[in-house]
């Protein structure tokens, strides 16, 4: 079988090169791109199984690309890991927020970017149900029409914020929500929460879990993920 295809985005060409030698090394097709305007039309005319991007870009920069990509119903689904520098974390932050699935601090290991590739391209090739009244993702189920949510068909018994910390989790699974997303789409402005009391719902949330806490897992000092 096939492995899919990769687009690999970054200026640097020691990086470009690593990256590129490492996953086709794997066994991956990968096409590369140094600067953001040959980037994104290399996504949207290939519409790869994954795409690699730096931030930092000659043209258009990553953080542009990303917006595009999510807006466009041709490319949105396309899992989107983010290459960046460690002082870049509050642009990390704003990718993750556009709808990047996950991020990957320069400098890294190849064996830390393979096996967060694998993961990523994983979690998108899952079987899933998500629409606007209903998620479906392995043994979870959430309606919102009767604001029940069901693991293995048994009744969740959650606080009105953990079925919406839930939902918005389960209906992004693969990607990593930061705390402040995850405060504005699922507490809402109506209710006063500390940044770091989402840890405390979450942990609640996790409990309820049981044997299936680890579908939430933690993005180290950016927020939280839905993993499968």
């Amino acid at each position: 079988m096939n492995k899919p295809l990769i687009v690999v985005v970054e200026d640097e060409q020691a990086i470009q090169d690593v990256v590129a030698y490492n996953l086709r090394r794997e066994g991956y097709e990968v096409l590369l791109a140094g600067d953001g305007d040959e980037g994104l039309a290399l996504i949207q005319s290939k519409r790869p199984g994954l795409v690699i991007l730096d931030l930092m870009l000659p043209g258009i920069d990553g953080l542009s690309i990303c917006q595009q990509l999510r807006a466009d119903p041709k490319t949105r689904s396309i899992p989107l890991m983010i290459l960046s520098a460690k002082e870049e974390e509050s642009d990390i932050v704003i990718g993750l927020s556009l709808g990047a699935d996950d991020y990957l601090a320069k400098p890294f290991s190849s064996r830390e970017m393979l096996a967060r590739v694998k993961a990523l391209l994983r979690r998108a090739n899952t079987s899933r149900q998500v629409s606007d009244d209903y998620i479906q993702v392995g043994p979870l189920s959430i309606d919102f029409a009767r604001y029940e949510a069901k693991l293995g068909g048994q009744l969740l018994t959650l606080t009105a914020t953990e079925f919406k910390l839930l939902a918005e989790l389960a209906g992004h699974p693969g990607r990593a929500l930061t705390r402040e997303h995850l405060l504005n789409r699922a507490v809402g402005d109506a209710v006063v929460v500390v940044d770091r009391n989402i840890d405390v719902h979450i942990r609640s949330v996790r409990k309820k879990l049981g044997n299936h806490s680890g579908m939430i897992e933690t993005v180290r000092g950016l927020g939280y993920r839905f993993v499968e």
